[in-house]
């Protein structure tokens, strides 16, 4: 799958509407009751950066970004305001956010995660879009640094370790986040209100697996 490691205009991305989606397959049975299955493990995002767009400018920023990403050809970073760090919105990040595993005395790799919890259930979200120079890591509550103690793929959000977590020690990181995503259209519909300003009425954004 091509994809461009570059983000959508953060600046265009605020204000846009959108968030997770998932596939259940419900099956109502003849005594009323339900089956319902999934064939998802994760859910997927979706968007609308029309709502985003505020003057001329944007829109021609937004039309140079388009084409780049030759429509749906290629993908991209998004910066989703409403969920783009591992730790609470009014918070700072720091490198006991997230619990990403736990050692086995072996181990140097780990995904990058991030879990939202409801009660007793809890699902674990991998993250493949680290933002460069906003990881933070630890390991059994002792924050180490990047380059001495550990490396981080922005590509794929894996962290390497120098030397692996003895075992069973926690494995904790923070960090900022963008969602992979691609131009769910291959065209790009504007009108110009007036000599300053415009607007993109739908720019739909997916999430895609990478």
């Amino acid at each position: 799958m091509g994809f461009h490691d570059v983000r959508f205009p953060a600046n265009l991305s605020f204000g846009s509407v959108g968030g997770p989606e998932r596939r259940t397959d419900v099956v109502t049975l003849a005594n009323g009751f339900e089956e319902r299955n999934t064939p998802w493990a994760h859910s997927r995002r979706r968007y609308d950066a029309g709502l985003g767009m505020r003057s001329l400018d944007d829109i021609e920023l937004l039309i140079a970004f388009f084409e780049a990403r030759q429509g749906q050809l290629y993908g991209f970073r998004w910066k989703d305001w409403s969920d783009y760090k591992t730790c609470r919105a009014s918070a700072a990040v720091g490198f006991e956010d997230q619990i990403v595993a736990y050692g086995d005395g072996e181990t140097t790799q780990f995904q990058l995660t991030k879990s939202y919890q409801s009660g007793d259930a809890v699902y674990v979200r991998p993250l493949k879009k680290p933002v460069l120079g906003t990881v933070k890591a630890g390991v059994q509550g002792q924050e180490l640094f990047e380059a001495i103690d550990w490396e981080v793929d922005t590509l794929t959000g894996i962290i390497t370790f120098t030397t692996p977590p003895a075992e069973n020690a926690v494995v904790s990181a923070g960090y900022e986040f963008d969602v992979p995503v691609r131009f769910d259209t291959n065209r790009i519909a504007t009108s110009v209100a007036s000599f300053q300003a415009g607007e993109v009425p739908n720019v739909p954004i997916v999430e895609v697996r990478v």
